[in-house]
């Protein structure tokens, strides 16, 4: 089991509410459902019982949850995320009109273009 489905499992169970969990994860509420579908499939039963408007622990829910919180609290903390290298793909100037040195004076002759 991935450690990062476990904290997801371990807020959502806490909470017991998942909009309030996905608001607290800081994701969105799609990806706390795909996460708890994909702990369910592992796991083989449901973790949760949605009935009524209320959210409850299943059995199995709760037994993972005693598990999930000494593999978390065993688990090395998480690889602080790098910044992205600053810098990228090169823009073209727009420019800022004519150069000084010129302004004031006409603008030279445009010729047609062909046909």
């Amino acid at each position: 089991m991935k450690i990062a489905l476990l904290r997801r499992f371990v807020v959502a169970a806490d909470e017991l509410h998942f909009p309030r969990a996905a608001e607290k994860l800081g994701i969105p509420l799609a990806s706390l459902y795909t996460s708890i579908d994909k702990l369910e499939a592992e796991v083989g039963q449901p973790l949760f019982s949605r009935d009524g408007g209320q959210t409850r622990l299943t059995k199995a829910g709760s037994l993972l949850l005693a598990d999930a919180h000494e593999l978390i609290a065993s688990a090395p903390p998480p690889a602080p995320r790098t910044p992205p290298p600053a810098g990228g793909k090169a823009k073209a100037s727009k420019g800022k009109g004519r150069a000084p040195a010129v302004k004031g004076q006409p603008k030279p002759y445009k010729k047609r273009q062909g046909r």
